[in-house]
């Protein structure tokens, strides 16, 4: 049986929602250094982390970023908005870069890995160029799910947006030029409970015998 200590997270899921209007009161820099901590611990394909986190809090920025994503106000109100933006390829270059600074950090030789990078870069390079975004993006959305759910452990309220134009958000923040194109937006913050419609409504989800295909 469940104890106490083991529904916290559970408990932690329970009280977020996705947020409809924010407060603007500011998130302390420890509690997103946490968030952000738990995405870049999410599991990722073979360990290639392929997707990089904005983070924006310039108030000028986020309120040019509100009518490409439908004038959503969290955006401007939230205290740091999360872009999440994925590689726009998976290239040999990326992904020896990760094995070579992987095996520095456990002082191994790259030899020891040779074999199985040549092997991520044969499959990568079977793939087209949006296909290895697409796989890319996929990670990414690992680590963006880690970060709702790190911020629900710190009571911090936050949106999970795919709601905007990925093309001119590209624009704006440079990043054709970092190979990366934006995945994801999360604006962390407080809810404005005055103000928010959904704040005080039932939380629904299917019943677990709906979610559930059990195989004996």
């Amino acid at each position: 049986m469940l104890n106490i200590d083991n529904m916290k997270l559970i408990d932690s899921l329970n009280w977020r929602y996705a947020t409809k209007k924010m407060n603007g009161q500011p998130v302390s820099q420890e509690k997103v250094d946490y968030i952000i901590d738990a995405a870049n611990l999410a599991p990722t394909s073979s360990g290639l982390q392929p997707f990089q986190i904005i983070v924006i809090t310039n108030q000028a920025l986020k309120e040019k970023i509100v009518p490409l994503a439908f004038n959503q106000t969290q955006i401007a109100d939230c205290s740091h908005l999360l872009v999440f933006a994925a590689w726009d390829d998976v290239t040999p270059e990326r992904i020896t870069r990760v094995f070579k600074y992987m095996n520095e950090q456990r002082g191994i030789p790259d030899s020891a890995t040779e074999a199985y990078v040549q092997q991520l870069i044969a499959i990568a390079g079977s793939r087209t160029r949006e296909q290895n975004f697409e796989h890319a993006a996929r990670q990414a959305y690992i680590a963006f799910g880690m970060a709702i759910a790190a911020a629900a452990e710190q009571q911090v309220d936050a949106t999970p947006m795919e709601g905007f134009n990925n093309a001119e958000l590209d624009e704006l923040l440079g990043l054709k030029e970092k190979g990366l194109k934006s995945v994801t937006l999360l604006p962390l913050g407080y809810r404005d409970e005055s103000g928010d419609w959904l704040v005080n409504l039932k939380k629904v989800r299917k019943p677990r015998e709906e979610l559930l295909i059990t195989l004996n």
